[in-house]
């Protein structure tokens, strides 16, 4: 079927809009929460928060799955198929939300025999817990209605909600949140914006599609058979996912304590506010691919998966350009002088996303393919190294270890690997992404290098919020402006020929 254009660029343009904002709040809200509980408390929050990620593992990969047979079946006209699937994958998670909350609830009653909490009220503590737990269960059952929207590719919708969950988020925390019982107060926070988000995910869904219809009579066990074919690499594609996400922060608070946290953390946030809006270009391109692969013509296919790692590749390079020489200058401003030594682990952190994030690319093009028994392996080995390397590393360098340990497993598997395999499946020669993909950028990059190398050395790029945004705009601009010219002189030529 043909791929709409327009509704790709809406959906990425409203997925950039929403998480400018979610980086607006961000900055406002973390050096705010910090203040109000403390580096200790805002530590432990980190860590207890992280070891919640793990309970996303009881997704069993249906996240995927949904948004792939919704897309696949809604697009060949097959309702009926559509509210098997999405009725499947609804009583799956209400099970286990279920084991989510049982699990939470188990460890809130046998807290008093661990000693990591030590410096929190038990009580807090324990209700914490629970809270998350609840949310987890929350999450996973109103998912469904996203993974809806995802398959439709309504991201624009799906990107809205959470545009407006931040605005309300910001309030929550400058009304409620106090010193005493603080991480019970954000842990509350946290559920009643979940439970908004997933509600007007659940209206968003049915009126985008009137017919869809959940019920235990949809539920088979061949339909159960299909889904699991996908989601059983999808789900050890999540167990790497989850251990990436979250290992950096539970081995620091497990290695050096909680308060150790907060400075790699600062670092580790100012990553993901880059990389998240860049991560939504590959959200975007798996049901878009999937629908490319019903044309007879691979040229389409070869020419979008082109313009996005060629997009990525530019900007995840530019933010780590930009992230060498002024990002010491943004860690000062938001957070404070004592945290500018966070740097060097951000630039660490950039140069692991400026190889994960095309690659990534080519993942969710092979996911949007079918193709995802390799790619689930190679990256829960990646995961799985990471995890040795960043203690090994860790117990050497300290937190700078940590971050090498994400860098590295990246570099080795991601590109020696995964790329390869990728390129045989899509028929698409090593040539060929150099010309149409890497080389039209690297003008760009080189000329932001120089500008940046410039600017950072006068006086006045040292003054203040002012100063940097004008610089960030100046840097865009050329950034910009070079990426056009070298589109125009070599980008257009290979793209008609790839």
């Amino acid at each position: 079927m043909p791929v709409e254009t327009a509704s790709v660029r809406r959906n990425v343009f409203v997925s950039w809009v929403a998480h400018a904002v979610t980086i607006v709040v961000g900055f406002f809200l973390m050096p705010y929460i910090v203040q109000v509980l403390g580096e200790h408390s805002y530590g432990m929050w980190v860590f207890v928060n992280s070891l919640a990620s793990y309970a996303g593992l009881l997704y069993f990969g249906f996240g995927d799955t949904i948004s792939r047979y919704v897309a696949r079946y809604h697009a060949a006209g097959d309702q009926e198929r559509v509210n098997r699937v999405v009725s499947l994958v609804t009583a799956v998670y209400v099970v286990m939300g279920c084991v989510a909350l049982t699990i939470a609830l188990a460890l809130a009653a046998t807290l008093p025999w661990y000693s990591g909490w030590r410096g929190q009220p038990l009580h807090e503590m324990q209700a914490t817990i629970i809270v998350l737990g609840l949310n987890v269960a929350v999450s996973m059952v109103g998912s469904v209605f996203g993974g809806v929207l995802m398959g439709l590719r309504r991201f624009d919708l799906e990107r809205s909600v959470g545009f407006a969950s931040d605005g309300l988020r910001v309030a929550l925390v400058f009304v409620f949140l106090q010193r005493e019982w603080g991480l019970l107060t954000i842990a509350l926070i946290y559920l009643g914006i979940s439970v908004f988000e997933n509600l007007c995910c659940l209206v968003l869904a049915y009126r985008q599609m009137p017919d869809l219809r959940i019920g235990w009579s949809y539920v088979s066990r061949d339909m159960l058979r299909e889904c699991t074919s996908f989601s059983a690499m999808a789900f050890l594609n999540a167990i790497a996912y989850q251990l990436m996400a979250a290992a950096d922060t539970v081995v620091i608070g497990f290695m050096f304590g909680a308060e150790a946290i907060v400075p790699y953390y600062i670092a580790l946030r100012l990553s993901q506010f880059i990389r998240q809006p860049i991560e939504k270009i590959a959200v975007i391109c798996m049901p878009t691919a999937g629908a490319l692969s019903a044309d007879t013509e691979p040229r389409r296919l070869h020419q979008f998966l082109a313009q996005a790692v060629g997009v990525v590749f530019l900007l995840s390079a530019g933010m780590f350009v930009g992230g060498c020489f002024f990002g010491g200058e943004v860690i000062r401003l938001w957070m404070g002088e004592r945290y500018v030594s966070s740097q060097h682990l951000l630039v660490i952190l950039l140069a692991a996303q400026m190889v994960a994030l095309p690659c990534g690319i080519f993942r969710a093009f092979l996911m949007g393919l079918g193709a995802v028994r390799i790619p689930a392996l190679l990256y829960l080995a990646e995961a799985v190294l990471k995890v040795v390397l960043s203690v090994a590393l860790g117990s050497v360098w300290g937190l700078a270890g940590v971050a090498w340990g994400g860098l590295i497993p990246v570099a080795l598997i991601e590109l020696a690997c995964l790329v390869p395999y990728a390129l045989r499946q899509l028929h698409w020669p090593v040539r060929r992404l150099w010309i149409a993909a890497i080389a039209p950028q690297l003008l760009p990059v080189a000329a932001l290098a120089a500008y940046s190398a410039v600017v950072s050395g006068q006086a006045w790029s040292h003054a203040g919020w002012p100063a940097l945004i004008s610089i960030t705009l100046g840097g865009a601009a050329v950034l910009g402006a070079m990426w056009l010219v070298s589109h125009r002189v070599v980008g257009s030529r290979v793209l008609g020929t790839t």
